[in-house]
């Protein structure tokens, strides 16, 4: 089934839905509509600030170019006053960037204000001159002489402003940095324990010489150590003030040295108990003769019990699904803050496409369609899950967490019905990191992929199920093991960070002991990092590093070969999608099994993914803030996932190995380009990529021999770039050697990542990482 054009048609639209999102706010300036439009605003000869950050700093704006196809915005009108006074803010944002002596060629409206035919107006702006910039001379501070010497130097380390050092320009003296250098001096002060710190001063300008006179006046006051925590909540509370003092203490210690660090740090602390609507933790009126600082804790409760509910679709050129979301929630289940937690989704799942539900295939031999073609799955799936968790569970900084789920989904390989149970237990000392190891039992009853032509199943091994515990089409599994997740998150917004790192690393072990069916060591760290640069922090540099593999025990099979033992499909991993390597749709990057032979279907819809033992995923990202709410987005990524476990070796001429080593042949790379516009519930992303030709096709496997072959591709983009011929197919396809009618069929050819198409497209929310 051809399923570029819809794609590209969501595709186009979804791109103008985003390119008329970015007016959705009205432009600045006068809204009357009898007074011109301004068509037109330029500011000429600004060459030390910038034209675009004088644009910014003023009322008067010029109409959007994409207004007129945008119904939710309207045209920026002209005012007069609103012009004038945007005239003289032009000089003082000059001045404030340290250019106190900049002159404008006219400030008068018959000069810059120019007639555009019967309804516009364009505005023109010359600076005569910028003048010499102000630079800092001398830079005196005051008041802090009492202070040890490790303390100055804390509180004076790299400042906005800062004087001149011998062999260097003297920095330019711009008024915003200047605020700045005392807001941080005042919060350093603090955060040694001078609660009650203060910063104030005055710069003197010398026109004649261009220098800033820098004065800081420091009044640190005394020092002060933490003393006792008070909590304000409401009348009847249900949480006892003693409970929300305990995880206060976490971050606030009696007696050690205020900061007001450690007030945020309390406050996250409190409020991650998911029980109150606001929390504010602030510091009292000190106590000069005890020099302590009593710290007031100001909640209010929220609901203690909710309920959510929604929905949405997952569209995809492999799998397309609906789905209803629901959530009941207890946060005090018998008192005691203990939290229970009852949800599910359930939906309706089409693999490939819709058309899975209608798609039909001859059974008798006649050529006619006259049976449901199984091997185009669809169907109901659900995850029906209660979680219950206990805080406080021996210590302050413990939860137990028990979670009970039962599912049934449908993947391109398989389907299955079962269920999950985890029981751990969270240490979690700060808000940033966490720990929780966790036993884990997995039962599952799966059944393989159909093929187009027999119906039949594919052979249980390729789902790794043991050896004597298969039927005739099914299997069922148990999966038990210990794992161990921890997570360091110091991101400034998870949903759309742009600043700081995150890691995190998970450990399974199965088998041995814990009894099931499979014995396995499977590792997975994560690495993300992000920077912010540029003017105005337009610029975010991210980038994201995974790397996992899955050990299994080296057997001896029935030819005396050394092999290690099938994994089990749920615990191998696959790649590709909007939050993976985004050269691939979803789940498709992974060793394929070929379930048909059928030359007239799609080379895509002849092999369904089984996934592999070794995974890499690395993404670099550079966002771009461009108007208002919209971002572009330029990405490069990179992937693999292998048969074997993860090596780093040389070159192999063993498929499976050289399938899991880095930098080989089925190591794949893509490259992209995306839009984002921020809304209330993060980012609305939208990326296409396209895969690069380095390397081989993507490996098949045959179960049977285990040996591995490749199949050819469209190499198509979107539906474009497919070569077409003629050929001769049986007009019976059970009597091969009977009459023939011509037939025109796309070529195949072998590239790097065959047989699936070189672009992929996505529309999420959130980042990609």
């Amino acid at each position: 089934m051809d399923v570029a054009a819809p794609l590209l048609r969501q595709f186009l639209l979804v791109t103008s839905l985003l390119l008329l999102a970015t007016g959705c706010s009205t432009p600045a300036g006068a809204t009357r509509p009898d007074q011109p439009k301004v068509v037109d605003l330029k500011i000429e000869g600004a060459d030390e600030v910038s034209a675009s950050d004088i644009k910014e700093k003023i009322v008067t704006s010029e109409t959007p170019w994409w207004e007129p196809l945008n119904p939710f915005v309207g045209p920026s009108y002209f005012d007069e006053n609103a012009w004038q006074a945007d005239l003289r803010r032009i000089k003082r944002y000059y001045q404030s960037q340290g250019y106190y002596q900049v002159q404008l060629e006219s400030e008068q409206l018959e000069d810059t204000v120019v007639r555009k035919g019967g309804d516009g107006v364009a505005l023109r702006v010359k600076v005569r001159t910028e003048g010499q910039p102000t630079r800092v001379g001398v830079f005196e501070v005051k008041g802090m002489e009492e202070l040890p010497q490790e303390q100055r130097s804390r509180v004076l380390a790299e400042l906005p402003l800062e004087p001149a050092q011998e062999g260097k320009e003297p920095r330019l003296f711009r008024e915003g940095a200047w605020e700045e250098t005392k807001e941080l001096m005042q919060q350093r002060l603090r955060e040694l324990g001078y609660a009650e710190a203060e910063v104030s001063g005055e710069v003197q300008v010398d026109l004649a010489t261009n220098e800033a006179k820098v004065l800081l006046e420091v009044k640190p006051g005394l020092r002060y150590r933490f003393g006792n925590i008070f909590v304000a909540t409401d009348a009847n509370p249900q949480v006892k003030p003693r409970r929300i003092i305990e995880q206060a203490q976490g971050a606030i210690r009696k007696g050690e040295w205020f900061s007001e660090t450690a007030l945020s740090e309390a406050q996250a602390r409190i409020f991650r108990m998911g029980v109150f609507g606001a929390v504010k933790v602030n510091r009292g009126a000190p106590d000069r003769e005890a020099r302590t600082v009593p710290v007031v804790v100001d909640v209010r409760e929220a609901p203690f019990r909710s309920i959510r509910l929604g929905g949405g679709i997952g569209l995809d050129s492999a799998r397309q699904e609906v789905r209803a979301v629901g959530e009941w929630t207890d946060r005090n289940f018998f008192g005691g803050l203990r939290r229970l937690t009852v949800g599910g989704r359930v939906g309706y799942a089409f693999i490939p496409t819709l058309g899975a539900a209608f798609d039909q295939v001859d059974t008798d031999g006649d050529g006619e369609a006259d049976a449901p073609n199984l091997s185009t799955p669809h169907g109901l799936v659900f995850e029906l899950s209660t979680e219950f968790e206990q805080p406080r569970f021996l210590a302050r900084d413990l939860r137990l967490q028990t979670t009970l789920t039962a599912e049934r989904g449908l993947e391109q390989a398989y389907n299955y019905i079962g269920g999950r149970l985890r029981g751990g237990v969270i240490w979690q000392p700060i808000p940033q990191f966490s720990l929780f190891p966790s036993y884990n039992l997995e039962i599952y009853r799966l059944q393989g992929q159909r093929g187009p032509q027999d119906q039949t199943t594919v052979p249980p091994l390729v789902l790794g199920c043991p050896a004597g515990t298969s039927l005739e089409d099914t299997c069922n599994i148990s999966v038990s093991y210990f794992e161990q997740v921890a997570e360091w998150d110091r991101r400034d917004d998870p949903i759309a960070p742009r600043k700081g790192f995150y890691t995190a690393l998970s450990l399974q072990e199965g088998g041995g002991p814990l009894q099931g069916d499979y014995t396995f060591l499977r590792v997975l760290p994560d690495v993300r990092g992000y920077y912010t640069f540029g003017p105005k922090e337009r610029f975010t540099l991210a980038a994201r590093l995974r790397m996992g593999t899955l050990l299994s025990p080296v057997i001896t099979n029935e030819a005396g070969e050394r092999i290690r033992q099938e994994s089990a499909i749920v615990n191998r991993f696959f790649a590709g999608g909007g939050a993976s390597m985004r050269g691939f749709n979803s789940r498709r990057l992974a060793p394929m099994n070929k379930v048909s032979d059928d030359e007239l279907l799609s080379p895509t819809d002849r092999v369904v993914p089984i996934g592999g033992n070794s995974l890499v995923e690395t993404s670099v990202e550079l966002r771009l803030k461009v108007v208002g709410n919209l971002s572009l987005a330029l990405f490069h990524d990179s992937g693999l996932v292998g048969a074997d476990p993860l090596n780093f070796g040389p070159r192999q001429t063993n498929v499976r190995k050289e399938s899991s080593r880095i930098f080989g042949d089925y190591h794949y790379q893509a490259v992209g380009l995306g839009l984002r516009y921020l809304t209330i519930v993060g980012p609305l992303r939208l990326d296409i990529a396209r895969r690069l030709n380095i390397g081989r096709p993507l490996p098949i496997f045959d179960p049977a021999t285990g040996g591995a072959t490749t199949l050819g591709g469209w190499g198509d983009c979107f539906g474009l770039g497919i070569t077409q011929k003629t050929i001769q197919v049986p007009v019976n396809p059970r009597n091969p050697n009977g009459p023939t009618e011509p037939r025109v069929v796309n070529v195949t050819k072998e590239y790097a990542g065959a047989p699936e198409g070189y672009c992929t497209f996505f529309l999420s929310i959130g980042e990609a990482f």
